[in-house]
């Protein structure tokens, strides 16, 4: 398809407001009630995230968009990680809900939790929320992050903080990278292709097209100190650049 065209022609907004959209916002409500439903029972949150997985799968299918996964061996080689991700569209946690097979806990804007079902679902499943304006709130919640992680759950990230405006990358936060260095585990860069142009932000209409998600190799953090978090973060954001460029 290439790159998302401006004005998005009628067609693609017919599709998306009569087929699209309404599927989507229903199979939302569904799941985030059986995820709700399912919180009373479900201390681990397995059952909570299967239901998210199901709702993800639904979603990028309901895009109409192919999805293929390159480097998926590199998801298997660490029993935790933080996976950190470029941030390009509303249809990025789906994607990674979608195609990441294993349980994790992702950290995310606090405003999320704000929003039907999908801030029931982050709330009762235990998903990190982050107050990048209050700085005392952000470092207790990157200190509850890095429990998590030395407790055995990975963590998924968007190291920029925010969705790109223009499909290039933001520059990196250093939030991923301190908290790989803090809990001594791998940090593993995730490169997302395709997904700004299906959903930017600020728009509400699906533009179908080749989907990619790129794993590269861990950067192991054994050894290093948090005096390395920049240069952490550098060879985090570079890494990303290389996986875009495939």
């Amino acid at each position: 398809m290439g790159r998302r065209p401006n004005p998005l022609p009628r067609y693609y907004r017919w599709k998306s407001n009569l087929l699209q959209a309404p599927f989507f916002f229903l199979m939302t409500a569904l799941c985030g009630s059986l995820a709700l439903a399912a919180s009373l029972f479900d201390r681990r949150g397995r059952v909570q995230h299967r239901i998210a997985r199901l709702w993800a799968r639904i979603s990028v299918c309901c895009s109409w968009s192919p999805l293929t996964v390159e480097g998926a061996e590199n998801l298997r080689k660490c029993p935790v990680a933080v996976y950190a991700s470029n941030h390009t569209s509303y249809m990025d946690v789906p994607v990674l809900f979608a195609n990441l097979p294993f349980q994790f806990r992702i950290m995310a804007k606090k405003e999320l939790w704000r929003l039907p079902f999908i801030g029931w679902y982050l709330e009762r499943s235990g998903q990190m929320a982050i107050d990048t304006e209050n700085q005392q709130m952000t470092r207790s919640s990157l200190g509850a992050a890095v429990k998590t992680l030395r407790a055995g759950m990975p963590l998924c990230v968007f190291p920029e903080g925010r969705r790109t405006l223009d499909g290039e990358l933001n520059p990196f936060l250093s939030g991923a990278a301190y908290l790989a260095i803090r809990a001594q585990v791998p940090l593993v860069p995730i490169a997302l292709v395709g997904v700004f142009d299906l959903l930017p932000m600020h728009t509400h209409h699906f533009y179908p097209g080749k989907l990619a998600m790129r794993v590269g190799e861990p950067i192991e953090t054994a050894g290093m100190s948090v005096r390395q978090v920049a240069e952490l973060t550098a060879r985090l954001r570079a890494a990303i650049v290389e996986l875009l460029a495939r």
